[in-house]
């Protein structure tokens, strides 16, 4: 049996990992499980699935997970020291699916023991690639994309040399308001941008999808991962979500990847690979579909794209002050405290005055520095709105 820890369990990508797992429960040990608030969910995931123990990240609903588990055996946890010690219990494959900068020490911990990651979190990869993939190769480790864009370019790629690629195109949705005049995008109310066209996600993807701050973020993943230059990463608006990425070769060809949007189907890959087992994904009717459609991303719409291009030429901690920034300035837009357009604004303000700093960005990477990186970027994305308020 595989011994399986999903850190993130409560979420979307952990509810779906979960139903796999429970699809073949003769293959999987589950080792544990955290969460955040849904302490209902996660214990009953955890008494379901047998998990040794489960963990909320918040202190403060330690005795409410306790009840919950009282009487299985299960151990209870709470806090980020206690989810980075989960992650660090032997395993041979973990599940990343916390959201944000605070998925990257538990996704270390597991690389220090040797365990696959499966990593839902781009997070990681955007704030502190080099030290991911370093970790990884130093402890025998092995990183498996499991976002739609860099599991499909992954799989693109097997069999393939690096140098025959020539281009990577990843796809995008458009988001909720991708039909809609700029305009409007300035009134635009946090329950419209939390309702995706085609995917069934997390309110703060579901955000950043529609503002492409989700693609700007996946365009730095897809540098770090498959070590491409900035040159190489195309985006490219596709409605339908049916072509995840694609990959372009020396020889003109472009091998896409095809296929519903459900990431059942990606964490399925990563899941059982090297091999590829059956999944309970609908098989696509292309006669029925009949079209599929792409256009280029306008610049002035998605001016998150433009900073990602800006922060993989910067490199250094620029990855670390952009997440940092693009998540805070998220948080604000869900309280109401500033526009949907103004999310950017204030990621490019915080970008432009940390990187003028010298020797912030050109620190050493390392979890002190990206941690640091992360505190003094939201300090300036939070003085940077009271700014615009006054």
């Amino acid at each position: 049996m595989r011994r399986i820890t999903i850190l993130g369990a409560t979420g979307s990508i952990g509810q779906s990992t979960l139903d796999l797992i429970a699809r073949e429960p003769d293959l999987f040990e589950v080792v544990a499980l955290t969460g955040g608030r849904n302490i209902e969910r996660l214990a009953s995931d955890a008494r379901v699935c047998g998990a040794q123990i489960a963990v909320t990240a918040h202190d403060d609903l330690l005795d409410d997970l306790r009840a919950a588990l009282a009487g299985s055996g299960i151990e209870a946890a709470a806090g980020a020291e206690a989810i980075s010690e989960a992650a660090a219990r032997p395993a041979d494959w973990v599940m990343s699916a916390i959201v944000g900068a605070a998925g990257l020490p538990p996704g270390l911990k597991a690389l220090e023991q040797g365990a696959t990651l499966a990593l839902a979190n781009k997070e990681s990869l955007v704030a502190a690639g080099p030290l991911l993939m370093e970790t990884a190769a130093r402890h025998d480790a092995r990183i498996l994309p499991v976002d739609s864009e860099h599991s499909a370019v992954f799989q693109a790629l097997t069999g393939e040399s690096m140098d025959a690629v020539r281009r990577v195109i990843i796809t995008a949705s458009g988001g909720a308001f991708r039909d809609w005049p700029r305009e409007r995008l300035a009134n635009v109310t946090v329950e419209q941008a939390s309702t995706h066209p085609n995917w069934a996600m997390g309110q703060r993807i579901t955000i950043d999808s529609a503002s492409m701050f989700n693609k700007a973020l996946e365009m730095i993943e897809a540098r770090e991962f498959f070590d491409l230059v900035p040159e190489q990463i195309e985006v490219l608006v596709h409605p339908e979500s049916l072509v995840h990425a694609l990959v372009g070769f020396c020889d003109g060809a472009l091998m896409a990847h095809v296929g519903p949007p459900d990431m059942r189907h990606a964490i399925g890959y990563a899941l059982n690979w090297p091999e590829r087992r059956a999944l309970p994904v609908a098989a696509l009717d292309l006669a029925a579909i009949g079209t599929l459609s792409f256009s280029a991303p306008d610049a002035g719409r998605y001016p998150a794209l433009r900073l990602a291009r800006e922060v993989m030429a910067k490199r250094g901690l620029a990855g670390a002050v952009f997440n940092a920034a693009k998540e805070r300035a998220l948080d604000h837009f869900i309280a109401g405290r500033i526009g949907f357009l103004a999310m950017s604004d204030v990621v490019e303000e915080v970008l432009t005055r940390l990187c003028a700093e010298k020797g912030l960005v050109d620190a050493a990477i390392s979890l002190d520095s990206v941690t640091h990186l992360d505190h003094l970027s939201r300090r300036c994305a939070d003085r940077v709105v009271k700014e615009q308020d006054r």
